[in-house]
């Protein structure tokens, strides 16, 4: 294995595990404010419980995040160095304003939440935690700005073969962001939703089988307590409090991310059908969606993969939201990209379609 080889694994792995904090961080941060807003208004103890102990498990998250983001940081450099450089203009802007802007401020109003719990008044304590959400949300529209116009360049003119930012309003709405954003907040909404349940159902299904809880003649559980400190019945108000918060959390958001998939999945056959179609292993036109395909690892042919077990119309749904809209499969983009490029790579010397879009012939993506 040599050097760039190892790179991208170490690039691949620390993304893999970052991308695992991010969500969660988002969607429990969130969830956390809402309940320590229930507290601040309510002053009912349970919420309490439960802002410091789903608050802690928030705290842990955020903190391995940022320790994973920082190395995927200095990897953009280092791995990806002449990426970097080539989209560095424009690249460099959205990254720039969440480090700069919406991680400083996450950092310094979550530091003064989790410090000023006497020192603080209770109002400004909670709007210390609000502030640190919101600056989560904003870091991930950053970030998302950034990776959509990876997706879909606009905004932009090519100048010495390299491309420089002259409309930051179009790269700031790029409609690849803007479908992706909500789609990426209901999905963190979701996995804190998820992981409110289990969590949950676990220290209600643990009082059951210690004894402190019992069923009554109805089918209703029946609140104990116990000599151990903690698990009174306050506690059990925390944790069937906690499991419906997250039932009704998570089957808000996953309804919200399945339907801005389904956008995101529309427009991105529309700007990017090559990838979609390799995604859903279409090699051929048609409008089936394949559940299942098999094929040849190394081989470098779409022809190879078999469809094993198909659905009809889906692939057409997913598309163009009817169920009959032939779609074109890998080969049929393939042939069209190459006569499409060729005149380029005859008048310009390219090993690459990506370093034809870098000359000259390519004056501005709009």
């Amino acid at each position: 294995m040599d050097a760039l080889e190892i790179a991208r694994w170490q690039f691949g792995i620390t993304t893999v595990y970052h991308f695992m904090m991010v969500p969660l961080t988002i969607g429990l941060g969130l969830v956390v404010a809402v309940i320590q807003t229930l507290w601040y208004r309510t002053g009912k103890v349970e919420y309490l419980r439960m802002t410091k102990f789903w608050g802690k498990l928030f705290l842990i998250n955020f903190i391995m995040g940022v320790a994973t983001g920082i190395v995927q940081e200095f990897q953009f450099g280092m791995a990806w160095s002449e990426y970097s450089r080539f989209v560095g203009d424009v690249f460099g802007a959205p990254l720039a304003l969440e480090a700069l802007l919406a991680f400083f401020v996450e950092s310094t109003f979550l530091g003064l939440w989790i410090f000023g719990w006497k020192q603080l008044k209770r109002g400004i304590h909670l709007a210390c935690l609000w502030i640190a959400v919101i600056g989560s949300v904003f870091s991930a529209y950053f970030i998302i700005v950034a990776n959509s116009w990876m997706q879909h360049p606009v905004g932009v003119t090519m100048v010495n073969g390299r491309p420089v930012m002259t409309d930051a309003w179009a790269v700031f709405t790029n409609n690849t962001a803007m479908v992706a954003v909500p789609h990426t907040l209901f999905g963190a909404l979701a996995v804190a939703g998820a992981f409110l349940l289990g969590i949950a159902w676990y220290h209600l299904w643990r009082r059951r089988h210690d004894g402190i809880d019992t069923v009554g003649a109805d089918g209703r559980a029946v609140a104990g307590e116990a000599v151990i400190p903690g698990r009174d019945k306050a506690d059990y108000k925390v944790w069937i409090t906690s499991l419906r918060i997250g039932a009704v959390v998570a089957m808000i958001s996953f309804a919200g991310t399945a339907f801005t998939g389904d956008l995101q999945g529309k427009l991105m056959f529309e700007q990017q059908p090559m990838k979609m179609a390799a995604a859903e292993a279409a090699c051929h036109d048609g409008t089936g969606f394949s559940v299942l395909s098999v094929g040849n690892l190394g081989s470098k042919s779409c022809n190879d993969i078999v469809a094993v077990i198909e659905v009809p119309g889906i692939l057409s749904f997913l598309a163009k939201g009817d169920f009959n809209t032939e779609v074109k499969g890998v080969n049929s983009l393939l042939d069209e990209y190459k006569a499409s490029t060729a005149p380029t790579c005859r008048t310009i010397p390219c090993t690459a379609i990506g370093q034809a879009k870098t000359s000259s012939t390519y004056p501005s993506w709009k």
